[in-house]
This record gives structure tokens, C-alpha cells and sequence, in this order.
């Protein structure tokens, strides 16, 4: 079942500006973070460096602006990548509710990252983090939607095929006849939200879907 949001509706469930849950998201891995500190640490002290030697010339208060800025880099990094990546939906011209059910639940191995490492006799191997994603794949009456693919989780085991779910489906068309993304998903039998990244404002559309989807039954 798809239900058409309002104007304006989009906009209230994908903020624009991050939100805590986003920017702790963004931030990324701890290696991410650390890469993040060493730019914001070396970038700032060179660019105050050069602002404290152009103090008497006009480009001095560039130069400590510019070494605030990069001290910052850590906090406006994740929250400018949030908001960019929030812009990826609030951008569709369509948006609808989705009610529907797993049709399928999937579960791969996927590699996070590669590095080389030296075993015991000193030669050089490659390595593989690996992770287990579930990928789920979602339909209605009117058959087969899309898939929403995360990172596992043990809350996630108690996943089942039938499972009612919900969730934002995204168009370049009124009618829907071709899907453009879905957002983070819900599963309220389950209480139990997942997706790769949490676009939507969660409490907010768990209160939009309990009014509209209870509306469209009635009718």
C-alpha cells in the first residue's frame, strides 16, 4: 500500500540540517574520526601559524578564520555529510508512504575493508574485514518494491519473511511507476528500526504512519 504524502510532509520526516543521530552516523569508524581529528589538528595549526605572521596585512583575519574553520572540521565535516545526504531524498518530487511485507530476507558477507599485514615469517598477506549485511526485500498487493540492505545486528535475527514494514518510497513520477530510493524502514510489529543510514525523523513517522495508514483502512 502507498500513500502519497502532502506537501510539505517530506520535508518534516527528512530534515535538512542533521540531526544527532546522523551526525553520530557520520562521524564514521574510529579510524574516520582519528583522520578527521589529524586534519582538523593539522590544518588548523598551520592556518593560525600563517594568520599570526599576517596579522598586519589584510589577509590576517582570513588566515584565522580560516584556522577556526579547520578546527572545527570534526563537528561541520559529519553534519555537512549528513545534510548532503539527506538532500539525496528530500530532493524527489514524490513521496509515499509504504505498508507492505518481507518478502524476502537475504543475508551476505561484504568486505569493509582491505589492508596488508605481515604474518610470523615477515611476508606480506592480505587482509579482509568482513561484515554480514541483511538485505530485505519488500512487496505489497501489488507485488515487488525494493530492497533495504544494513548491517546485521543481533535484533535483527528475529526478522522473518510476512514481517509487516514500512517505510519511504521516493520517486521522479507522480504515479510511482518507478522507484527512485527508500528510506530507512520500520517494522512495527517488532518495534525495531533498520536500514544502512537513518534518514527519517523516527518518532515523527511512526506518529504520521499510525494517522494515515489507520485513515486509508478505515476508508
Amino acid at each position: 500500500m502507498l500513500i502519497p504524502l502532502r506537501p510539505g510532509e517530506l520535508q518534516r520526516l527528512i530534515p535538512a540540517v542533521a540531526t544527532a543521530g546522523q551526525f553520530r552516523f557520520s562521524l564514521g569508524s574510529p579510524q574516520e574520526i582519528l583522520q578527521r581529528v589529524m586534519v582538523a589538528a593539522i590544518g588548523g595549526v598551520i592556518t593560525l601559524l600563517i594568520s599570526q605572521s599576517q596579522m598586519s596585512s589584510r589577509w590576517g583575519p582570513f588566515w584565522l578564520v580560516a584556522g577556526v574553520v579547520f578546527l572545527l572540521y570534526i563537528l561541520w565535516g559529519p553534519i555537512l555529510q549528513a545534510g548532503q545526504r539527506n538532500a539525496t531524498l528530500r530532493r524527489y518530487p514524490s513521496a509515499a508512504l509504504f505498508e507492505g511485507e518481507v518478502a524476502k530476507v537475504i543475508t551476505r558477507e561484504r568486505v569493509e575493508n582491505r589492508h596488508e599485514q605481515a604474518d610470523s615469517r615477515g611476508k606480506l598477506e592480505l587482509i579482509e574485514n568482513r561484515r554480514t549485511w541483511m538485505l530485505l526485500e519488500l512487496e505489497d498487493e501489488d507485488g515487488y518494491l525494493g530492497r533495504v540492505a544494513f548491517p546485521m545486528e543481533k535484533s535483527h535475527k528475529t526478522i522473518r519473511e510476512g514481517t509487516v514494514i514500512r517505510c519511504l518510497v521516493l520517486s521522479e513520477r507522480k504515479d510511482f511507476s518507478r522507484i527512485g530510493a527508500l528510506s530507512d524502514a520500520w517494522i512495527p510489529g517488532l518495534r525495531l528500526w533498520v536500514g544502512e543510514y537513518p534518514y527519517l525523523l523516527r518518532p515523527a513517522f511512526e506518529e504520521l504512519c499510525r494517522l494515515r495508514i489507520s485513515r486509508a483502512a478505515k476508508n
